[in-house]
């Protein structure tokens, strides 16, 4: 048996395709690679020795889905695809709910219909919204401050409502906070499409020559250097934390959300310096007045995840800057398109919406 793993070729499903397939799991990955590179599926299989099926499509596509489930025997999925910036969200609200939501309808849809109900799904700390305290715990009040926080929120809810529907359903909403590092290998990492919408690309690219300076967004917060503070989180550690997601949702049913993070927050400045020592490079950057919608601090309470699942990030700032600069100096243009920047494809029209909810023929 075997593990969809949607948006499987992004930044988070690569590395999480390499634990699972380290930890002895079959995977099928789907993705539209419309924000992904072929290459970084790859790279896994040269990283794990091991080949598996892929699938190239969007999951609006209902009878492409199903056959994925019809040729394979799935036992589970771990859902990644989505759209996720920000800034292109409140530009493009429509494209992302159609996206992000209506989609992961369909992959309900599918699922149900081939009796399959562990599901772990990508959330984010962006369903926390402004939070009016730190650490974050997951009980923590719920809102959205943009359209891709509130795809997330209401993802979430619908998979409540769908758990209370039937209780045969397993589902981990796992909310991640700012995913950083790459393999020790430096052979997958992130490799964002144009300029990075997240400070350690930024960064990096900065290191590497290809950006002439970082931005700074307000240094007058109420933080020890003004500037604002917020969870890194190695990207292994967070494959792992999905891992074990995985084993918790294979024997339990019902509905869980946890925070992925390390429970410890670092200023901007304070990734500037781990990062100038772990790449030997200085980082110029420019002080701008602070972003709308932005908060001093930002973390979360793991405890939970660290007693729910046995999960509990290890790996520290450091070593997140070293295989960050580890990657990124042997990969300076990113995967085989060299980085260069791909029209995004837009979903398709969807002509009845019936046919959303219409069972597949098995």
């Amino acid at each position: 048996m075997a593990i969809l793993v949607t948006g499987g070729a992004g930044y988070i499903g690569t590395h999480t395709c390499v634990e699972l397939l380290n930890e002895g799991h079959d995977i099928v990955v789907v993705d539209n690679f419309s924000n992904s590179h072929r290459e970084s599926l790859q790279r896994v299989t040269e990283i794990t020795g091991q080949t598996f099926p892929i699938y190239a499509f969007d999951l609006l596509e209902k009878e492409e889905l199903a056959r994925v489930f019809e040729e394979n025997d799935i036992e589970a999925v771990i859902h990644f695809a989505g759209l996720k910036a920000v800034g292109e969200s409140v530009e493009e609200p429509l494209w992302y709910y159609a996206n992000n939501v209506i989609s992961t309808v369909i992959l309900c849809e599918v699922m149900k219909n081939y009796n399959v109900k562990n599901l772990v799904f990508s959330s984010s700390a962006t369903v926390y919204g402004n939070p009016n305290e730190v650490p974050i715990t997951e009980d923590h009040l719920l809102t959205a401050t943009n359209p891709y926080g509130r795809t997330k929120l209401m993802i979430e809810d619908m998979l409540r409502d769908l758990c209370l529907s039937d209780a045969g359903w397993s589902i981990a909403l796992l909310r991640y906070f700012n995913p950083i590092g790459a393999h020790e290998s430096g052979r997958i990492g992130e490799s964002p499409n144009g300029i990075p919408n997240n400070l350690m690309p930024y960064i990096s690219q900065v290191a590497i020559g290809k950006l002439e300076r970082l931005n700074v967004f307000g240094n007058d917060y109420p933080t020890e250097d003004g500037t604002g503070v917020r969870d890194y989180i190695h990207v292994v550690d967070l494959a792992e934390g999905h891992c074990r997601a995985l084993e918790k949702i294979q024997t339990s049913t019902g509905v869980e959300a946890y925070n992925l993070g390390t429970g410890r927050g670092y200023s901007v400045f304070e990734m500037i310096a781990a990062f100038e020592i772990a790449s030997d490079k200085l980082i110029p950057y420019s002080i701008l007045k602070r972003r709308p919608g932005d908060v001093a601090a930002c973390y979360a309470n793991p405890i939970k995840a660290e007693k729910e699942l046995g999960w509990k990030a290890s790996r520290g700032i450091q070593q997140m800057c070293q295989d960050t600069w580890r990657w990124q100096a042997g990969n300076p243009n990113g995967y085989e398109e060299n980085n260069i920047l791909k029209p995004q494809r837009k979903p398709p029209v969807l002509n009845k919406a019936a046919d959303l909810f219409m069972p597949a023929s098995k």
